[in-house]
């Protein structure tokens, strides 16, 4: 049995390949979101695009959000499987009515007679100087909400594979891309692959602590991992992949190895990610823990235009390195 073809492409080209090998699958699928189409999206993601499958499954949206969502639901309700995208994270707000109100509960109000097979892309993340509105990560209000899906990956083999599965699955979906990673390399098959939904990823093997980390945080944890590994302290790194749902049974497997437990999240440090999977591992695993769980989530304040300032705000491989060893490590040895 021969191996796949891989090719080595970037966190944009992974999105584009899916979305184009998902269009040419299914006729049904089309995109629709502000300046995607001769403009390739603020983040030239669906560049290209609009040449092979034209302005009716590429189409360039009005300046809002609600109607794009809108759009969205309607035409999933009836029969198409549209992928919309809200250029930023933040401006999900606009939609929420639609996502929230109408998307995620229209299959339940109708007993199951109605489907919503929409996919929602939408970008996370600070580091670009883009200021308060346009760096938030804010995908735990679309993981509070039932009926809804949040996936969040961290590598271009992740981010394919996932959203093929996301365009496929028949209900809504929010798919969260770092803008941040848009550019991050890695090998990619070029066959026709899918990634379950809901399936976690143990992207490191380790024995003394578990890092749980989520998106562009997996990269800043997996370089903390190589300084603690420089003083002899081997950590194990999960990236659920998505949030919702959740695979806390590969996290607890992890946790009940190595007795010890870090979750890192780029999102607002309170009432968030870090939150929700520090308490299930506390609860699920209380009696396998060498120390208390902690956790790292960004800075609650808005995000600062600065980059001396707005990279105070986020997670960092040095807050990783300290509180492994001061919280984790000391603490249980």
């Amino acid at each position: 049995m021969s191996t796949p073809e891989h090719k080595e492409m970037t966190f944009a080209e992974a999105i584009r390949l899916a979305l184009a090998e998902e269009m040419r699958r299914d006729p049904t699928v089309f995109i629709i979101g502000e300046d995607i189409g001769r403009g390739g999206g603020v983040f030239k993601v669906t560049v290209g695009l609009i040449d092979e499958f034209g302005p009716q499954r590429v189409i360039d949206s009005p300046i809002s959000e609600a109607a794009i969502a809108g759009i969205g639901v309607g035409t999933a309700v009836t029969g198409m499987r549209p992928v919309v995208e809200i250029m930023f994270g933040d401006f999900i707000t606009l939609a929420m009515d639609q996502i929230v109100n109408q998307a995620a509960k229209f299959r339940y109000m109708t007993g199951g007679q109605a489907r919503v097979p929409m996919v929602v892309r939408t970008t996370l993340g600070a580091g670009r100087s883009s200021a308060a509105q346009h760096s938030q990560s804010l995908y735990a209000w679309l993981a509070h909400i039932p009926g809804l899906k949040v996936i969040i990956p961290s590598t271009p083999y992740d981010a394919k594979g996932l959203l093929k599965s996301a365009i496929r699955d028949d209900n809504p979906v929010v798919f969260y891309e770092d803008k941040m990673m848009y550019k991050l390399t890695g090998p990619v098959p070029l066959d026709d692959y899918t990634i379950p939904i809901g399936v976690a990823d143990v992207k490191r093997q380790g024995d003394d602590v578990t890092l749980v980390a989520t998106s562009s945080m997996v990269h800043v944890a997996n370089k903390a991992a190589d300084l603690l590994a420089e003083e002899g302290i081997s950590v194990e790194l999960v990236d659920p992949r998505c949030l919702k749902p959740l695979d806390i049974e590969t996290v607890l497997a992890s946790v009940r190895k190595t007795g010890r437990a870090l979750v890192v999240d780029e999102g607002y440090h309170s009432y968030g990610i870090t939150a929700e999977i520090a308490a299930l591992i506390s609860e699920l695993a209380f009696d396998d823990l060498d120390a208390p769980v902690q956790r790292l989530g960004a800075m609650d304040v808005p995000i600062p235009f600065s980059p001396a300032l707005e990279f105070e705000t986020i997670p960092t491989e040095a807050m990783i390195v300290d509180i492994v060893k001061r919280n984790l490590i000391s603490r249980s040895r």
